[in-house]
């Protein structure tokens, strides 16, 4: 098992290793004395691993309960997030309960906000069962649900107890939703470097799991440490996010996160090259890449149609948007310019 430790407003712990599932009862009571403890999961999940969750918490002491919605994107709204706080009114959890969020991004985003929220805030704990939770949003503190405007644009900064990953429960997952977790991972090869970026174009994630997913968290870590608001180097974490949530949202999440992640990279390093941040060789090494996974490059959507979903981006303030531009492995940087201008690297972007 490996350990790393995420100092933000909150200290706590990831733990990675294989079998830990089996554990989550002994582990969460090192943290969270036995006590009530909600499974908010989804219906996909719900069949695979709710179980052996529950009966690890009930042996070492906890009280479950358990909430399951349908799985998908389309299920992170108000709406579910309202059904979901009545049911912990309805069980009469307190603030010295819990919640263990069991699932991918949809269920520790949602989970994760109903923490933050239920009674101004009660404790919780990430268990990412895909590889985009595991690498990316189960640790950080970002929780939100999504409005009919747009991706996450309602939420809170709300830091977990403890996150547990057993990259075993990733062995279940479609060849589709492992894929745009790999496009997570290749944000990261992006933003790490050189190093990171050669191992995952010559040895496929599948085959260095635990060591990719620990090497992505460590990164994480040391960028929340750092910027635990997402007001500066946070946001590096954005890249490919801006386009691809407007791709997103446009295609109704009929993509997937992951999917529309790797069109918005593919998107802003073709401009980048156009507007002289980055070389064609770099981009081409990208885009090769994201084409290996088995991830795409391109949109159906024109400029025009993203832009009018751009406008309503969480991350612009005072007219203003950050984008995260490519420069070089390693070398990726924010760059603030009027939202009018993201129109240009919008058609630069989709022209191919």
């Amino acid at each position: 098992m490996k350990t790393i430790t995420v100092s933000a407003s909150k200290t706590y712990e990831v733990l990675v290793g294989s079998g830990l599932l089996d554990q989550t009862g002994e582990l969460t009571a090192r943290v969270v004395k036995p006590c009530k403890a909600a499974i908010i999961t989804d219906s996909t999940v719900d069949a695979l691993y709710t179980e052996r969750t529950r009966r690890s918490l009930e042996q070492a002491g906890f009280e479950t309960l358990l909430f399951v919605f349908p799985a998908g994107e389309s299920s992170k709204n108000l709406t579910v997030f309202g059904q979901a706080l009545n049911f912990l009114a309805e069980h009469r959890l307190s603030r010295s309960d819990l919640i263990v969020a069991l699932g991918g991004g949809v269920v520790g985003d949602l989970a994760g906000f109903v923490a933050a929220v239920y009674l101004r805030g009660i404790r919780f704990i990430q268990i990412p069962t895909t590889l985009l939770a595991a690498v990316d949003s189960s640790v950080g503190g970002k929780t939100a649900v999504d409005l009919d405007t747009g991706k996450n644009l309602a939420g809170a900064f709300w830091q977990p107890e403890l996150v547990i990953c057993d990259p075993d429960t990733l062995a279940t997952l479609p060849e589709r939703t492992f894929r745009e977790g790999c496009a997570e991972v290749l944000k990261y090869g992006l933003l790490i470097g050189e190093e990171f970026l050669r191992s995952l174009e010559e040895t496929p994630v599948s085959d260095q799991l635990e060591a990719v997913i620990c090497t992505c968290i460590a990164y994480k870590r040391d960028i929340v440490a750092g910027d635990e608001f997402d007001r500066g180097q946070r946001q590096l974490l954005n890249l490919g996010h801006t386009i691809g949530h407007a791709v997103e949202t446009k295609a109704d999440y009929r993509l997937f996160h992951g999917e529309c992640v790797a069109i918005g990279m593919a998107a802003v390093i073709r401009a980048a090259v156009q507007m002289g941040h980055c070389s064609a060789a770099l981009r081409d090494r990208v885009l090769a890449l994201i084409r290996k996974y088995g991830l795409p490059t391109e949109t159906e959507f024109t400029a025009d149609e993203l832009y009018a979903v751009c406008c309503s981006d969480k991350k612009i303030a005072s007219g203003t948007i950050r984008l995260v531009v490519p420069a070089a492995p390693g070398g990726c940087r924010l760059l603030p310019m009027p939202v009018s201008d993201l129109r240009e690297w919008l058609e630069k972007g989709l022209a191919v």
